[in-house]
């Protein structure tokens, strides 16, 4: 999301972002974009809201298209890599995914910020 905005032309004015904070931190966001002295986004007015995609149509709409192609994205990384079965948990770690971790170890493709091998709860 943050890699989009910085991408837009013109700058958006404002931001809504559904959840409950919105940080400059991002593995995504190359260094040399950011000003110290500025941030990132301070230029850039935002607001967070929890459960935001049930109040507002855009974040509503944003948060299909982000799924959509999130499923997508999942559907080509499984024909790569089909021993994780990406099609069916798109991305979730279910627990067939995390036999398949333990099995044959992480890809550049999961994402290292989940707790990968924490047990599902009953």
């Amino acid at each position: 999301m943050q890699d989009s905005i910085l991408k837009l032309k013109p700058a958006p004015l404002f931001i809504l972002v559904d959840g409950n904070r919105f940080s400059e931190q991002s593995p995504l966001i190359s260094k040399t974009q950011i000003n110290p002295a500025e941030g990132i986004f301070n230029s850039i007015n935002y607001k967070t809201i929890v459960s935001g995609d049930a109040i507002y149509m855009s974040i509503a709409a944003a948060s299909i298209l982000a799924k959509t192609y999130r499923d997508d994205y999942m559907n080509q990384i499984h024909e790569e890599y089909p021993m994780y079965n990406w099609k069916k948990n798109k991305g979730y770690p279910t627990k067939e995914h995390r036999d398949a971790i333990l099995k044959y170890g992480v890809t550049k493709y999961h994402r290292l910020s989940f707790q990968l091998l924490v047990k599902e709860k009953k």
